[in-house]
């Protein structure tokens, strides 16, 4: 598969097969997406794989501390998107598609209480992957090289018959993160990727999401 077709096939995956996913495999995956570009090739990032019984313990105190009303605290910068913008219009639109694929009515609260519970529990992937980064960088400083490096990963997932979701959700409950992968103290989570084969079956799993032209949002200045 070449880098365009991967760029067109790549999408978020919301249900995935319960097959593992060879270690062997994510292994060789991840030293390729170290190849991604930083600042300075400073590199700054480190991952936790999470999978078996680690991530279903994982998976299961994320539900029960939602469900119990537990505050999430994510240590990572939280995206917010201002009410009366284009980006949260562009959020809205997606839910809307998503919430249409999956029959879930306005309406239908305990519908949308479970598809938001999907997140926190990694949309049933075999396989966690949790970015990390030093805390001895500045807050926001490191995520322009981390977001190069997701692109990358999921990119070659794709090449590799795998499906991907880049989810903040997943790192929303981090001391549980911390208690179950041993993630030091001086580590910031960052961000969460669930990894597995996808269920193209599932409704969600079918949808295209959109994209504004290119053209819509470029200006050319010095050229013919």
């Amino acid at each position: 598969m070449n880098i365009q077709d991967a760029v067109k096939a790549r999408k978020s995956i919301r249900n995935f097969f319960s097959d593992p996913v060879p270690k062997d495999l994510l292994a060789a995956i991840l030293q390729e997406a170290c190849r991604a570009p930083s600042a300075n090739n400073t590199q700054p990032w480190e991952f936790f794989f999470l999978g078996g019984k680690a991530l279903e313990k994982v998976r299961q105190t994320n539900l029960e501390q939602l469900r119990a009303g537990v505050f999430p605290e994510p240590e990572s910068v939280h995206i917010d998107w201002p009410k009366d913008s284009v980006y949260r219009t562009r959020q809205v639109d997606l839910a809307k598609d998503l919430f249409r694929l999956m029959d879930i009515q306005r309406d239908d609260h305990v519908g949308r209480v479970n598809w938001m519970e999907r997140g926190f529990g990694y949309f049933n992937a075999p396989t966690a992957l949790i970015v990390v980064t030093g805390k001895c960088l500045p807050e926001s400083g490191p995520l322009l090289d981390i977001g190069g490096f997701l692109q990358t990963f999921c990119l070659l997932c794709v090449a590799n018959g795998l499906g991907t979701c880049i989810e903040d959700q997943g790192v929303m409950y981090p001391k549980t993160l911390r208690e179950i992968a041993g993630i030091p103290d001086e580590k910031r989570i960052i961000m969460a990727v669930a990894v597995g084969y996808p269920d193209w079956d599932f409704p969600a799993n079918s949808i295209k999401s959109k994209r504004a032209p290119a053209s819509d949002l470029t200006t050319w200045v010095g050229f013919d």
